[in-house]
């Protein structure tokens, strides 16, 4: 459930560690002319709004563009470098801010500017026409309908994330209907200059790669760097598009409550909508009522949670139906409850069905089209088994769906589809909408075959006993695609599901690489903190070592290990009464699963987190073995530190390390908190490089600010106190999380991610912040079925804002 495990892309470079504005460069970027500003009376650029009447955001996007002082602005014209310090403004920098701004919003411009949109976002195709065109005409049907299912979530995940998440992406698909693509014809009907246009373009294709104005890869708000009056006169254009504008309630720009520009618990102050309506609910009350439901064995993936003013509590289940029949209900045919003990003692619980209904019947009849176009009993199977989860809430149907999903081996289009992963939920257990339909590379498939056929010699390198280890490892699919459609928040680089801890100790799981994510690149893009003289390997090697880290992390980083369980009253899945020693104690374990717990209700918010740092912990350990980099084509399988398998290791390990180093842009220095799961464990595994013997790595930098750091990595060390500091620490968060030893395993794991806030979270992070670049957000081609003939083509789009804009509007949601 939850610690879902997937891989998003660690190069600080390459893809989603990079969702955050870049200042531009002075090569590429075309600036008006500049002008001196010192008093009132002086003209301002053409592009640039008097001051006095700018909106708060556009005033900060002023000063991610240009340089500053507080008496004036100097040189508007010339951009600012992202390689020198960051801006330092002090208060009397906002004093001819007008009054109401300066006390509507608590954070300073300097702040700000990490949250503008990316200028511009990295606009990259997901190439897929190849593989898709080698499909025959029932399979082409067979991924259209699986896509329109995945694409008729949409709404889903917006409602899912803030509440004007819903009308911004109305607002935008109404406008580029109404002007039929040709947006500078709208500008000039609207009065709107082509920079502010520009900026407003860039937030649009931002918005629509992640789903939302919160950035999939972070969870931090975006705003744009165009000024409030630009959007509003573009949405004045139409009535509906102004309905649209004035339902976002000013939210596209605010900025005043600094916690809610982050997703998490609301009693925390930050954004979240899986508890709609409940602005008094509390991270206590959350987990009370997810206590309850672990009790009567309500599985919680597609629900939110609604306290109401009579402080009772609603659980809203997704389904098309409102009343679906009793036998068809997880938790049967009663619908409201009264809690016995505990917190809640008293209060009253209802479970509503029906939430998002649209969406879930428009999904089914979708899901069914697929059934029918199912290439096997398997595949058939598991479709129904969908519609009837998404049609009456159930998840038990659900689960059903995924046992079938893993015994279809092999398929030629590759999908899944549901409420899977629990990243964004505060609580770590609720799931958002997504789904996948891809093409098998089969070339590239052959290679993780290879690899599976080795994984039951590999997992007894780890470091634990067999006690620790599933009785036998349930080999699993393990493909390559090539995508068609990701409906969702973001595209990972591979995926290892199903979540469900019964169903993968039991009866298995499969692992995917996202072939042409891995492969998509954006021009241009730089590697900060690698050394001059390891940049030639690093830029060498670096993807394949990420295709190495991408499949020892899904095959045995989340294939592996044991959950020590009383599966059942008085039933256990090891020897109670002699049980094993820990290795990290030398003493029998004293803790364990009870009935109806797993491993996500168990560790509850930190657990994605901490799953993903333990299965990259295991590839860095397998990694090691050069058996294993021959598999995928380096080297001959002896050891050779030197040769090209070593430096395949050598940049993995300086990629693992960069990515702890980037990953400082994902925290939060006002509250204090991760915004992302495996941020947050890559940090940890740069810590524990850092602590690791005989000097094995280091920060390297010579200038006060830090702005030459580099990382100093030495590679003849890897094999010896590299891999020793990685096995220790893989240990001790393998063996807590098999024994059910949360309160140890979370201070261990809190303790690892803890940031220290001057070095680390200041002088670190504004080094990092300063070198981040735009993050991809990808354009996905649309099918289209001809009902006449039952033919589907399909439709590509250009890589440009414009065409992430039409790409959304031809699926007509």
């Amino acid at each position: 459930m939850t610690g879902s495990p997937r891989v998003f892309c660690p190069s600080f470079s390459h893809r989603p560690l990079h969702n955050a504005p870049r200042l531009p460069d002075a090569a590429t970027t075309k600036q008006p002319p500049t002008a001196i500003c010192n008093t009132a009376s002086r003209p301002l650029p053409l592009h640039c709004p008097p001051l006095f009447s700018m909106s708060f955001p556009a005033f900060a996007s002023l000063l991610a563009r240009r340089s500053f002082t507080p008496s004036r602005l100097l040189n508007l014209g010339s951009p600012i470098s992202r390689r020198v310090a960051p801006l330092t403004i002090s208060k009397a920098s906002t004093s001819f801010l007008p009054q109401q701004q300066r006390l509507a919003s608590t954070m300073n411009p300097a702040e700000l500017v990490h949250f503008l949109a990316d200028e511009p976002p990295s606009v990259v195709r997901l190439e897929i026409e190849k593989h898709f065109e080698g499909l025959n005409d029932q399979q082409k049907r067979y991924a259209h309908f699986i896509s329109k299912a995945a694409f008729a979530g949409t709404r889903i995940v917006l409602r899912q994330l803030s509440p004007e998440s819903e009308p911004i992406y109305d607002l935008l698909m109404t406008l580029h209907k109404q002007c039929a693509g040709d947006w500078n014809a709208l500008a000039k009907k609207a009065g709107v200059e082509e920079s502010e246009l520009a900026y407003f373009l860039q937030y649009a294709a931002m918005f629509l790669g992640n789903n939302g104005n919160y950035k999939s890869f972070g969870d931090s708000k975006f705003i744009p760097r165009c000024s409030e009056k630009t959007v509003a006169a573009l949405a004045a254009t139409s009535p509906e598009a102004s309905k649209y504008y004035e339902a976002t309630n000013g939210a596209i720009f605010s900025s005043n409550e600094p916690s809610k520009m982050h997703l998490g618990y609301p009693d925390a102050g930050h954004m979240t909508t899986y508890y709609p309506d409940s602005p008094t609910i509390t991270k206590d009350e959350i987990d009370a009522v997810s206590a309850w439901m672990e009790k009567k064995r309500l599985l919680p993936e597609n629900n939110r949670l609604r306290k109401h003013g009579d402080g009772n509590f609603e659980i809203l289940i997704a389904s098309a139906t409102a009343d679906p029949s009793p036998d068809a209900r997880d938790i049967g045919q009663e619908t409201e409850f009264t809690v016995e003990d505990g917190l809640l003692k008293g209060k009253t619980i209802k479970i509503t069905y029906g939430d998002y209904a649209k969406e879930m019947a428009s999904i089914t009849e979708y899901i069914k089209q697929a059934a029918a176009n199912a290439e096997n009993a398997t595949q058939k199977s598991m479709h129904e088994a969908y519609a009837k989860s998404f049609e009456t809430g159930s998840l038990e149907a659900f689960k059903d769906s995924q046992r079938f999903w893993i015994k279809d081996k092999g398929p030629t289009v590759e999908s899944n589809i549901g409420f899977i992963e629990t990243y964004r939920d505060p609580a770590g257990i609720r799931g958002e909408w997504e789904g996948l339909c891809s093409m098998v590379n089969q070339e590239r498939t052959r290679a993780f075959g290879e690899l599976v056929s080795s994984a039951p010699k590999l997992i007894p390198l780890l470091p634990w006993s067999s006690d620790f280890e599933k009785d036998k490892f349930l080999s699993p699919d393990f493909t390559s695609l090539e995508v068609l459609t990701f409906a969702g928040s973001g595209i990972p680089a591979g995926i290892n599901i199903p979540n469900y801890d019964d169903i993968r100790q039991n009866e298995g799981f499969k692992n995917v690489s996202l072939g042409n994510v891995l492969s998509a690149k954006a021009p241009n893009e730089k590697i900060p903190f690698i050394r001059d003289e390891d940049q030639e390997v690093f830029r060498k090697h670096r993807d394949a070592a990420f295709e190495v880290q991408v499949g020892l992390h899904e095959l045995t980083g989340h294939g592996c290990g044991k959950l020590l369980q009383e599966t059942e009253p008085g039933k256990f899945n090891f020897n109670k009464e002699n049980p094993p020693v820990s290795p990290v104690t030398g003493k029998p374990v004293t803790t364990w699963y009870k009935p109806g717990q797993t491993w996500g209700s168990v560790f509850g918010s930190i657990a994605a987190s901490y799953e993903e740092c333990r299965a990259e912990l295991v590839a860095m350990h397998l990694s090691c073995e050069f058996p294993v980099l021959k598999i995928f084509g380096f080297g001959d399988g002896s050891e050779d530190i030197n040769g090209e398998a070593g430096e395949v290791l050598y940049s993995s390990y300086l990629s693992m390390a960069r990515a702890g180093l980037a990953s400082l842009e994902m925290w939060d220095p006002k509250s204090r908190k991760w915004g992302q799961a495996h941020s947050q464990a890559r940090f940890s595994i740069l810590k524990c490089f850092l602590e690791a013997e005989d000097g094995f790595c280091k920060l390297d930098y010579t200038k006060d600010d830090l702005s030459d750091l580099t990382i100093k990595l030495d590679r003849s060390k890897i094999l010896t106190a590299g891999r020793k500091a990685v096995g220790d620490y893989l240990q001790k968060l393998h063996i807590y999380k098999s024994t059910a030893d949360v309160d140890t395993g979370r201070q261990f794991y809190v303790d690892m991610t803890t940031v220290d806030p001057e070095f680390w979270g200041k002088k670190v992070r504004d080094v990092v912040l300063n070198n981040k670049q735009p993050r991809k957000v990808f354009i996905q081609a649309n099918t289209i079925l001809d009902e006449a003939s039952g033919k589907v083509s399909i439709k590509h789009y250009e890589p440009t804002l414009i065409g992430m804009l039409e790409s959304w509007a031809d699926r007509d949601l």
